[in-house]
């Protein structure tokens, strides 16, 4: 049986609570993402989170939305996450998922780009590295694509075998990473993404 951690249970449950951060306008653009996931009902749901490296942003969009998934119990809900080109997956980004309190397992240690497990509970897991749109572990058709960055969105004018396309743009942390708060910044990203993920799956039937 799925369960989450509990200080990711916790997390949720207080970011739940700040719907009211979110501007109407973006909210507007996430019930775009639960009408797609309303429509789908009983098949399973691919969602793929695009951005320019798939480093940093892109991965939370992955995590942030097999988080609020489980938070809300939506079992058929896949999540992906793919960059324009690959590069890895930034190690402030696997501290800061270790830090809300994610378990983090290396799968395969190439230097170059490593392979994680972003465990979030018992059975609820997210496999983490960097790739492109093509790779071949992606779905290549009935998938939606949210588009984190707005590179991504002008680098990927098309994108074949999407049902929908998605433009949720967030600043990229990468601008603190010499910071000695480079972790706040990063921490502060990552919880601005899951609340709107919350919002969007809270519209869901």
């Amino acid at each position: 049986m799925e369960s989450l951690y509990p200080s990711l249970f916790e997390l949720c449950t207080s970011l739940e609570k700040e719907f009211n951060q979110i501007s109407e306008e973006r909210k507007q653009t996430l019930k775009s993402i639960a009408s797609y996931i309303n429509q789908k009902q009983g098949e399973p749901i691919h969602l793929i989170s695009v951005c320019t490296h798939n480093s940093r942003r892109s991965h939370f969009g992955q995590v942030a939305s097999k988080l609020a998934a489980a938070y809300y119990r939506k079992t058929n809900i896949h999540t992906y996450s793919a960059g324009t080109e690959a590069t890895a997956v930034h190690p402030n980004t696997i501290e800061t998922l270790n830090a809300i309190g994610c378990k983090i397992s290396v799968l395969e240690n190439n230097f170059a780009n490593p392979t994680y497990e972003v465990i979030l509970g018992s059975n609820i897991s997210s496999i983490c590295f960097s790739k492109v749109i093509d790779h071949p572990n992606l779905p290549k058709k009935d998938f939606a694509a949210i588009m984190t960055c707005t590179e991504a969105e002008q680098n990927c004018p098309f994108l074949p075998g999407a049902d929908i396309r998605i433009g949720t743009p967030y600043i990229d942390p990468k601008a603190h990473d010499k910071s000695p708060e480079a972790i706040i910044h990063y921490k502060s990203t990552f919880e601005l993404i899951l609340r709107e993920w919350l919002y969007a799956f809270c519209d869901t039937q």
